[in-house]
């Protein structure tokens, strides 16, 4: 591995072994500021485009957008355009030169999928199961990384991120997903998987890296503040999009 690589031949190691990496404080406080006054003043707007938390469809979500906290907002969309200082994160060099080497290549930021700031509330923000990411995308090779950069303390206790390690490794059988490609609760080899689930406890700043065919979940915001997180994700250039796809349906950003 050259000297000058951004990481260390252990950090590799253990994204590949693991499917996720955590770097600590990657993220300046004046720029976690920037985004986060950002997206405070787009939140008290609910300035489109968002999704709400009604329209996720979860268990325990608001069942109209009409009915009590209907009109939470679960993520603003695409913060690629709605803002430079998410832009600038998002085509970070360092942040490409990291994801170009666990990926082996060159990387694009696929503009279709996550480009948004995810905003857990209390009361109304809803679990997510255990899911990965690649359900919903159409690409090549299952081999994308999602960047989630926490813009507050995040725990369990509002949501905070939890994976299953190894995960993406594993050949799954079509009947332990739901029709939402959730793991089924009730499957025993999935309850097998649940007790192999890690906390992720993150503070401002920090950035997690995780491949897309780990199985990762967040529990409710049971704390008193809005929970923010940035999050984009990222292809090999040669990955492509199946054409047609939604995953084809937006630009790509080559860095």
């Amino acid at each position: 591995m050259p000297s000058n690589a951004p990481l260390s031949v252990a950090q590799v190691a253990a994204f590949e072994n693991n499917g996720y990496l955590l770097l600590p404080r990657l993220v300046s406080v004046a720029d976690c500021a920037a985004m986060t006054a950002v997206t405070s003043a787009h939140l008290a707007q609910a300035l489109p485009p968002v999704e709400f938390e009604a329209e996720v469809g979860y268990a325990g979500a608001p069942q109209s957008l009409d009915s009590v906290g209907g009109r939470t907002v679960r993520r603003l969309r695409d913060a690629f355009h709605r803002h430079k200082s998410y832009r600038a994160w998002a085509t970070n060099a360092q942040l490409a030169a990291m994801l170009a080497q666990l990926l082996g290549e060159r990387v694009c930021l696929t503009l279709a999928h996550h480009n948004c700031v995810m905003t857990k509330h209390p009361d109304f923000g809803t679990a997510t199961g255990w899911h990965r990411d690649i359900r919903y995308w159409s690409f090549a090779r299952n081999a994308l990384i999602s960047v989630w950069l926490a813009l507050d303390h995040e725990t369990q206790n509002n949501g905070g991120l939890r994976f299953i390690p190894g995960s993406h490794r594993l050949t799954i059988k079509p009947e332990q997903m739901d029709a939402l490609d959730f793991l089924r609760p009730e499957v025993a080899e999935n309850q097998a998987l649940f007790v192999q689930g890690q906390d992720v406890q993150l503070q401002p700043g920090d950035v997690v890296l995780f491949h897309s065919g780990l199985f990762h979940a967040a529990g409710r915001n049971n704390g008193t503040a809005v929970k923010q997180s940035v999050v984009f994700a990222y292809r090999g250039h040669s990955n492509l999009p199946l054409p047609g796809s939604r995953s084809a349906a937006s630009e790509d950003i080559l860095l």
